[in-house]
């Protein structure tokens, strides 16, 4: 069954309760007529999409470019992180990391959580865009909080460290522990390293998060 992107879902479904509660059968049926029209641009528009993405995993950078351009510039997020991933690699484009960015922080913006993590890695190497570990933990930490596993260890490092936020060991063990939990490696060494200065009592603590935690519900486009 495919799967519509939930903002576009979202809007349908806005349309057909006005549909159902409208007053008039003549009201009715111009918000009928609404309602099929827009789904009929949802179904374009995804399969648009489709093409654009299955171009690009086939490598057709030109295809892939000519189906997911518009839908990006038409707000579509996973469209936009195709985009971002183009401009970075110079896939069927000049390399371009400022406008990698670009297009990154429009995905990232609202909600695609592996936009976010890479938004966070730009800031953190400083590409494209002004080295700053503040606002790369920020972005971590969106992404982070919706369950993005590279994320997760990268913000557990960040606490580690103390880049870009205060150190924080027991913070970090909670981080890296639910990285851990979806089968990254990197945090589960990183977690052993960094028990071994930690008290019974905090990793106590840490592992209490662990199992009190919940990810954020931020998700608005899907995560291609």
């Amino acid at each position: 069954m495919m799967t519509l992107p939930t903002q576009r879902t979202d809007a349908a479904k806005s349309l057909l309760h006005l549909a159902q509660s409208a007053g008039s059968r003549s009201h009715l049926r111009s918000l009928l007529g609404l309602l099929a029209l827009y789904m009929l641009l949802i179904s374009w528009s995804w399969a648009g999409f489709e093409e654009g993405e299955t171009a690009y995993k086939k490598k057709d950078y030109t295809t892939a470019l000519r189906e997911l351009r518009p839908l990006a510039e038409q707000g579509d997020a996973a469209a936009q992180f195709y985009m971002a991933k183009m401009y970075a690699n110079g896939y069927g484009v000049p390399e371009d990391d400022a406008e990698a960015v670009k297009w990154c922080r429009k995905a990232a913006e609202q909600g695609h959580t592996n936009a976010q993590g890479n938004l966070g890695i730009m800031y953190y190497t400083g590409t494209g865009v002004a080295k700053d570990a503040v606002e790369a933990v920020e972005w971590f930490r969106k992404a982070a909080e919706q369950g993005h596993t590279n994320a997760q260890g990268n913000l557990g490092a960040m606490y580690a460290k103390g880049d870009g936020v205060a150190k924080d060991d027991v913070t970090a063990y909670f981080w890296f522990s639910l990285a851990v939990a979806q089968g990254n490696e990197n945090a589960s060494r990183n977690r052993d390293a960094i028990a071994k200065q930690m008290t019974a009592t905090q990793i106590a603590e840490a592992q209490d998060r662990v199992r009190k935690w919940k990810p954020v519900k931020e998700q608005t486009a899907p995560l291609n």
